[in-house]
């Protein structure tokens, strides 16, 4: 009869091979142990498989109104004072799309009217309210970047302190590893 390990077409493991197994295993439970990750916090909630809830009510009014002005509305190809500079200064400044008449709502794709009043999101993007309000009311991030709005959700709230967390002693472990190899 055929031992097992002709059998599998294997060879036993060398005690010393093992022995350096089981050191490493014990350094990363050590080492998990030391910065005193909680295993059990990895699934506090299920945030990661659902949309945000919707942005703070105080933060999606407090959203400031900006004016279109006739530069963003595409009305000349010049600016205000017509210089060639102050083109390129507006276009680098305000991205407008010179193939483009103007600046355009990123949510419907209309382009902005001359003296509109549109809401700009903390990361400098500008929406129609009616593009814009009902989105936060959905979900608490810009349509376009994706930049996070607080809420009132304390749940959602603790949620991203910890993936922050989580995020960082990854880093550090990263840092960690890079630094015992260079």
């Amino acid at each position: 009869m055929a031992s097992y390990f002709e059998e599998h077409d294997c060879e036993p493991t060398n005690p010393e091979e093992q022995y350096r197994q089981n050191a490493l295993l014990e350094l990363a439970r050590s080492l998990m142990q030391g910065l005193d990750i909680d295993s059990g916090s990895f699934d506090l909630s299920d945030w990661d498989q659902r949309l945000p809830p919707p942005a703070a009510k105080a933060v999606v009014q407090s959203l400031p109104v900006v004016i279109i002005s006739p530069a963003q509305a595409g009305n000349s190809i010049y600016s205000v004072d017509g210089s060639l500079h102050s083109l390129l200064v507006t276009f680098l400044t305000h991205c407008v799309d010179l193939t483009d008449k103007g600046v355009k709502c990123p949510v419907c794709l209309l382009e902005f009217e001359e003296q509109e009043t549109v809401r700009e999101m903390p990361c400098k993007h500008l929406f129609h309210t009616g593009c814009i309000l009902p989105w936060l009311n959905k979900t608490n991030s810009c349509p376009l970047c994706r930049l996070e709005l607080p809420t009132d959700n304390a749940d959602y709230e603790e949620f991203k302190k910890d993936k922050e967390r989580r995020r960082q002693r990854e880093h550090r472990l990263e840092d960690l590893h890079g630094a015992m190899y260079t």
